[in-house]
């Protein structure tokens, strides 16, 4: 008996379905490729330490962390993408296409086309580069899974690696362990990866059966380990020592940061329900978007638990800073 069937038969239904969307918008999207080529070479640095990336009006920008709300639409530019990342020199873009569940992941390493072009299944949802900007990730929320309710999602989540073009796949496809059993439920759904920085570690959330759990993942053994319950969203700090994420109560989250070693689990200033993948600036601070009338606004508030939400960026979301050397 083959284990955890439900993965590779997802996949396989993903693959085929990409293909009926790529023969439907292939003329859009030669089109949209030649458009973006003649706008010539955009202005967003993806190696420029100390400086925040971020995503306006599905256009990816960058200021210096210090400019905020003055950087206005002055801001260094780069390619059209609903959720953008950077680190290590790459820049990843998750941009959505036309027709149903449709996106690409766009991989660059400076101004020009980018490097790596990757079909996906799915609607843009999350994305992120390793630290050493070698490996890449991202979410897509997509329908047509055979356990979900008509008019709901699920979720996938991949990663590529640009050293020798590895294509990991769905997380589905790797074996998931809780309680230090297999765990071989067919409704697992995975989000919001974040990297280590030996090229190999990752966390993720795993959702199954209404649960949620932090999931360790090695991409050398493609395994996940359950750390622990109701951990959505991770994103480990600089120093790898933590988890910031977001913590569900009831129909609301609460951004919470979680030591790794010793568990102690601190709940930030922020108090609003906020679901986003949040970004560290630095080993101290935390970056968010929080909703509004007006339209997301992204927010920073210190690592530790203390002081008051500080607004960073206006009309801005997907928060990324580039880090320093």
């Amino acid at each position: 008996m083959t284990a955890w069937p439900a993965g590779r038969a997802r996949t396989a239904t993903g693959i085929a379905l990409i293909c009926v969307l790529l023969a439907a918008t292939t003329g859009y999207v030669l089109w949209r490729a030649r458009a973006a080529d003649s706008d010539g070479a955009w202005s967003l640095r993806p190696d420029r330490p100390g400086t925040v990336v971020y995503v306006d009006r599905g256009r990816v920008r960058q200021v210096p962390r210090g400019a905020g709300e003055r950087a206005g639409r002055s801001a260094g530019k780069g390619p059209d993408c609903q959720r953008a990342a950077v680190a290590g020199g790459t820049l990843v873009c998750l941009r959505g296409l036309p027709g149903p569940m449709s996106s690409d992941v766009r991989v660059y390493r400076g101004p020009g086309k980018p490097q790596v072009t990757l079909p996906v299944w799915g609607e843009p949802s999350r994305a992120r580069v390793s630290p050493s900007g070698h490996l890449v990730a991202w979410t897509v929320f997509r329908s047509g899974d055979s356990y979900v309710a008509q008019g709901q999602f699920s979720t996938t989540a991949g990663i590529y690696d640009l050293r020798d073009g590895d294509h990991y796949g769905s997380l589905e496809d790797f074996r998931p362990y809780v309680g230090g059993k297999p765990y071989r439920a067919e409704d697992v759904n995975y989000w919001g990866i974040t990297f280590a920085a030996d090229d190999r570690t990752f966390y993720a959330t795993m959702a199954s059966k209404g649960r949620t759990w932090l999931m360790r993942g090695d991409l050398t053994r493609r395994t996940l380990t359950a750390l622990r319950e109701n951990v959505e969203c991770p994103s480990l700090s600089p120093d790898g020592h933590r988890i910031a994420y977001k913590k569900r109560t009831g129909d609301r989250w609460r951004l919470h940061v979680l030591t790794l070693r010793g568990g102690r689990d601190v709940p930030l200033a922020e108090t609003a329900s906020i679901d986003d993948q949040p970004a560290w600036l630095d080993d101290d601070t935390i970056a968010y978007t929080r909703p509004g009338d007006s339209g997301p606004t992204v927010f920073t508030t210190p690592a530790d638990g203390t002081g008051t939400p500080s607004k960073l960026l206006n009309g801005a979301s997907a928060t990324a800073p580039v880090p320093r050397p």
